[in-house]
């Protein structure tokens, strides 16, 4: 094709925010246009080359593999301006072979982990003559190492850049690149290589450094270049590109440069010279580590034996001989060893175990992997899959082969241990992060594109609005089936605008992030087998996404951080204080008080049982096996949902299953009559169609999948077997596979739902029977989301126990239980947990304390810590909170000293520092008497400063609440809690739900049309949430003097979900006054002690108190904790009492 072309310097949506051009795309118009290849240049990056390639493949093109790197001006260590240079200059480099890919690949991995400065990767000289062989180099752009000498007008640094890289890749190897868009800077240019070609006998090759498809993309790309630049498009003082860089047709190249046509026909040479072949195999073992037994046997040899002790550790000498588990077992380890994956579960195990070892929590499992005996076996699962009818083949199909995907829950907090661990038995340059590319989603570039566009936030928000807020979700699709959005558009030439430019960057990507538990282990250093860059944190990233290290063959596993296995290993710490021996895998299974308190809807904290929808569905299901839990998980799903009722009529003989062969009774028994699970899919094809379980497999994902051939073929070979194996005839096989087929579009992994049930259910039992020390587990992983320990804090209140304030005498660094007056037991507030304290200084307070003794006063503590490290500050928050009461002074006052007694307690550190206390105990004088920092008391602050005062510093209220007195109203059934507003089912978008609360402020506003409305804050006792009140709602409230600060409401409110922020929002209507319980009043005298800052000399104090003023009025005594428990008794009649001002004052301390 000798008057074709090719383009050697393109960039496709993966230089992210510059270019323009999606692999596909690009791939298509090569095609299209005649030419025999193109090539992939992206800026530093080599994100997109497994995408390029497919594509190029399925387009019939030729890939040629290359990047535009960023070269330094001198060595990648010197991170400093440089006068008259750039901090790096562009050049194309093309990979000739694979030799040139690896190299290609090592040298950009450098710059990504060692080379980058203000965020660009460099290389230096020196890494490209290191990796040159087998690589092709264009000499670069406008912006290229020899183009800025010649720009400057210096020659001789030209001419010696130009020799230097001569050097590095030889005669055959260097290309100088010349472009014309119509720029002086690269006429001049052009005039200048050419001549060098001449003189040094190399070849120009013409390029056009593409950024987008077609002409007419070039607005589209301008606004791009805007998002990427935050700039606005009228300005006119921003970055810009030529309307010439787009993928121009072989004629139009060859137009632009007839004075030199040798130019174009060297891209012809070049892409004829450029043959890298990828190995895409994702089924391929090939590229996974070895695991090397220490006792010297073979991988293969050492697989079979750790599965068979492992059998006997699970099932006992006797039982490990059962033959169906022998069978299994052998017919489990047959598949792997055949399918070269032994390596895979011994590198699995060996983690999973050490982790265990180390005791950090691990899942039971996770996924399909707990359908495999020999993972069970071998501890990388917990759960015996014979028990719970597993299938191996769900897991890892041997006539369908694909690798195994292992995910693992650890711990939220000690996952990195694990990934370290791994990376140093494997290599830290064997082991990687998986890199993900965030997108312009259909929602988001309209939202970006508006704002380049200088449209309103408002307005951009509107049109977003009416996008469904789904994955997936095209703006294309939108248009067509939403006419008020269609309208909206066609009502404005800017909107039209707007959405042009939006269809044309819809998906294209727009940044780069770490996945968050994807991670890769390779056989050697990862960049020998894929490019690498670096996460925000520093750690090592693949340049490739999961679907591309799958295709490439690499071993990837999850290491996923759950947070409830944090939380139940912290629990069971609590519980091995007093119960050394209890171990959460050995607890019965059957657990009646678990299962009752699930049934009461009480699952707060449990996992997965939590939402609004999931309590009222345990309330109606009555659980009293595990097997309800992990069919329940299965269930509560969009689709399955609709069985459920149908499922508890069954279930209570109510009515009765339909099966269309019996065979599905044995089936579908276990479930009522619904096929729930993906594995009962596969047995009923077993089973009545004669298939193996491999084969049903593979009708399963048919099935989900729903593609009409693969679907019209698996009904013949149904249909087919039904017959042969069970009689069957062709209409009732068909009416069988129809219904299978129903229930395979919402089948869930019954291996996936076992694992989680079990956590579900440890959950659920820690809670019903270790309350105390599982909510401190939840309370303490929830340290720094404030809502979240109002809602648990509130669960302790309803379950009867007490959340003690914070005490620096008592406290722990986190929540924990602790044994209170009376034999009880709350739970204590975690010093860590309170604001602006820091935690480094807090474990210092404990450290202090622990080996010490207690603080005898707020003195003592300033004197016994560094003054440089508990400042003014620090002590103000721990007063404010509560955590100083212990003291016996009111708040008001230490708040009122504290500065003195810093300084006081900073000078005395310093005299010792300095050793003035030595010098007076050498000369047998006694040490000057400390300077105190006493003042006059001073009257306790009003209660609502101090409650303020702990919402603001612990997010709740330990002392009291504001609402109090409506205790029993705005905490009962009636009345949806703010704190678990995000787990209202929002499926029927026009309901109204039932909530009360306290305004805690409220902004009065007006609409641009005039009508007033109301921004309020309100609040429950698990938390606060913002809610508007339109006009309609607004206007009678406001009237009737329910919209001010401090007024209590019950009110309906639609719950909406804000795009943006993706916070859930009220919408108030229906607003009412809210009354407070009615208690019966008598003439007695009331007083409080409070459980975490009164002693029982208090009690003594007031006994003496009202011997001094006996009488016939009755006294209250209310036993007030943290949480707003209280417990009321009458004193006995020895201390009936006579009230008078005299009484009133002495009393005053315990009648506030």
């Amino acid at each position: 094709m000798p008057d074709s072309f090719v383009h050697l310097h393109l960039h496709t949506e993966y230089s992210t925010l510059d270019g323009a051009c999606r692999t596909k795309d690009v791939a298509a118009r090569a095609k299209e246009l005649g030419m025999p290849a193109v090539a992939m240049t992206d800026h530093g990056n080599l994100y997109g080359a497994i995408s390029f390639y497919k594509a190029c493949h399925a387009a019939g093109v030729k890939p040629i593999m290359g990047c535009e790197i960023y070269l330094a001006p001198e060595s990648i260590e010197k991170r400093e301006e440089i006068p008259g240079r750039k901090r790096a200059c562009h050049m194309t480099l093309l990979a000739e072979n694979n030799v040139g890919w690896v190299n290609l690949q090592k040298l950009v991995s450098k710059g990504h982990l060692e080379g980058m400065w203000y965020g660009k990767p460099r290389v230096d000289r020196e890494i490209l003559r290191e990796y040159s062989e087998g690589i092709i180099c264009l000499s670069g752009c406008i912006s290229g190492p020899i183009n800025e000498w010649i720009l400057q007008d210096q020659e001789d640094h030209a001419w010696e850049t130009a020799q230097e890289l001569l050097d590095i890749y030889g005669k055959e190897n260097l290309y100088l690149e010349i472009h014309n868009h119509g720029m002086e800077q690269q006429a001049k240019i052009r005039e200048t290589l050419a001549n060098y070609a001449e003189k040094m006998d190399l070849k120009l090759v013409a390029a056009n450094d593409v950024h987008f498809l077609h002409k007419e993309d070039h607005e589209a790309h301008d606004v791009m270049i805007c998002i990427g630049t935050s700039r606005l498009l009228i300005d006119e003082n921003r970055m810009r590109y030529t309307p010439e860089v787009y993928f121009k047709t072989a004629g139009e190249m060859r137009e632009l440069f007839t004075e030199y046509p040798g130019a174009c026909d060297a891209t012809l040479e070049i892409a004829d010279r450029c043959n890298v072949e990828f190995v895409l195999d994702p089924t391929s073992s090939e590229k996974y580590p070895e695991y090397q037994p220490d006792d010297g046997s073979t991988p293969n040899d050492h697989f079979r034996k750790l599965c068979f002790e492992g059998l006997e550790t699970r099932y006992g000498k006797e039982k490990a001989k059962d033959k169906e588990l022998v069978d299994r077992l052998e017919y489990e380890i047959g598949i792997i060893i055949q399918l070269k994956f032994a390596s895979y579960f011994l590198i699995t195990a060996d983690f999973i175990n050490w982790a265990k070892d180390q005791n950090i929590p691990v899942g039971p499992g996770r996924g399909s992997a707990a359908g495999s005996l020999v993972a069970y076996t071998m501890g990388i699962t917990d759960i015996c899959p014979m028990r719970f009818g597993l299938l191996f083949e769900r897991f890892l199909n041997p006539e369908r082969v694909s690798p195994p995907d292992v995910d693992i829950d650890f711990c939220q907090t000690r996952r990195p241990e694990v990934i370290e661990y791994v990376r140093q038995k494997y290599g830290e340059r064997n082991v990687s992060h998986i890199i993900t590319y965030g997108t312009m989603g259909a929602k988001s570039v309209i939202r970006d594109v508006a704002r380049v566009m200088g449209i309103s936030y408002g307005e951009a928000d509107q049109i977003a609005k009416m996008i469904e807020a789904k994955p997936g979700v095209k703006l294309a699709k939108e248009y067509e089936e939403k006419a008020e959005l269609r309208e909206r558009i066609e009502s404005s030439a800017t909107y039209q605008e707007l959405w042009e430019y939006a269809l044309k960057l819809e998906g294209m990507s727009r940044n780069v992030g770490v996945h968050a538990a994807g991670v890769v282990i390779g056989d050697r250093p990862l960049d020998e087998h894929v490019p690498l860059t670096r996460g925000n944190e520093g750690e090592v990233v693949t340049q490739y996404d999961m679907g591309a290290i799958t295709d490439v063959g690499l071993l990837k596993m999850d290491f996923l951080g759950l947070k409830n296995m944090t939380v139940i290993q912290e629990a069971v710490d609590h519980i091995h204080k007093h119960t050394a021996d209890f171990d959460i895998y050995e607890i019965s299974l059957e657990d009646e008080a678990t299962f009752e308190m699930l049934n009461a809807g009480e699952t707060m904290g449990v996992f997965q049982l939590e939402s609004g929808g999931m309590v009222e569905t345990c309330r109606k299901y009555g659980i009293n096996r595990i097997e309800d839990i992990i069919d329940l998980l299965a269930l509560y799903r969009p689709g399955a949902m609709q069985y459920i009722d149908q499922m508890i009529e069954v279930k209570e003989g109510r009515k009765s299953p339909v099966y269309e062969h019996p065979l599905l009774e044995e089936i579908c028994g276990d479930t009522y009559g619904v096929m729930i699970y993906q594995e009962q899919v596969q047995n009923a094809a077993k089973m009545l169609a004669g298939y193996t379980l491999g084969g049903a497999d593979i009708l399963r994902r048919a099935m989900g999948k729903k593609k009409p051939e693969e679907m019209a073929k698996q009904r013949l070979i149904f249909v087919d077997g039904a017959f042969k194996t069970n009689q069957i005839d062709e209409r009732n096989a068909n009416l069988i596979f129809d219904k299978i087929a129903g229930f395979a579009g919402y089948g869930f992994n019954k291996s996936h739902s076992a694992c989680y049930g079990f956590i579900s259910y440890w959950t659920g039992f820690l809670k019903a029977n270790h309350p105390i020390e599982f909510i401190s587990a939840l309370l303490s992983n929830e340290i720094t989301n404030t809502d979240k320990i109002s809602v648990f804090v509130n669960e302790c209140f309803r379950m009867g126990f007490e959340i003690l304030p914070p005490n620096l005498n008592k406290s722990m660094l986190r929540f924990a239980p602790e044994e209170i007056l009376g034999g009880k037991r709350g739970i204590r507030y975690g010093l860590s947990a309170i604001k602006n304290v820091g935690t480094a200084a807090m474990a210092m307070a404990i450290k202090e304390r622990e080996e010490n003794g207690e603080y005898e006063s707020l003195d003592d503590f300033c004197d016994r810590l560094d003054s440089k490290v508990i400042n003014k500050r620090i002590l103000e928050n721990l007063v404010k909170a509560g955590a100083m009461d212990w003291t016996g002074e009111t708040r008001a006052g230490m708040a009122d000293r504290i500065e003195k007694v810093v300084a006081s307690a900073s000078s005395a550190q310093k005299d010792r520092a300095s050793g003035q206390g030595g010098l007076f105990d050498a000369m047998e004088f006694a040490a000057p008497p400390p300077v105190t920092a006493d003042s006059p008391a001073l009257e306790e602050w009003p209660k609502d400063e101090r409650l303020e005062h702990e919402k603001e510093l612990l997010g709740f209220y330990v002392t009291g609440h504001p609402l109090d007195k409506f205790r029993g109203v705005v905490d009962s059934e009636r009345f949806i809690k703010l704190g678990l507003l995000d787990e209202v089912d929002l499926r029927d978008k026009r309901a109204r739900f039932p909530f009360a609360g306290m305004i805690r402020s409220i902004e009065h506003k007006v609409t641009k049309a005039g009508k007033p409305f109301g921004v309020v804050v309100i609040q429950d006792f698990t938390g606060d949430r913002e809610m508007v009140c339109w006009s309609e709602s607004y206007l009678p409230a406001r009237d009737a003097g329910l919209m001010e600060a401090g007024r209590v409401i019950q009110f309906k409110a639609q719950v909406t979900v804000d795009d943006r922020t993706e916070q859930r929002r009220l919408t108030g209507s229906q607003i009412r006054e809210l009354k407070e319980k009615r208690v019966k009043k008598s003439d007695v005298v009331e007083l409080t002690l409070w459980t975490g800052r009164s002693s029982p000399e208090d009690l003594q104090k007031i006994k003496n108190i009202l011997v001094e003023y006996p009488g016939k009025t009755p006294v209250l005594m209310h036993i007030q904790s943290g949480a707003g428990k209280r417990v009321t008794m009458e004193l006995p009649e020895k201390y009936h009492t006579t009230f008078n001002v005299a009484l009133q004052r002495e009393l005053a301390p315990w009648m506030g």
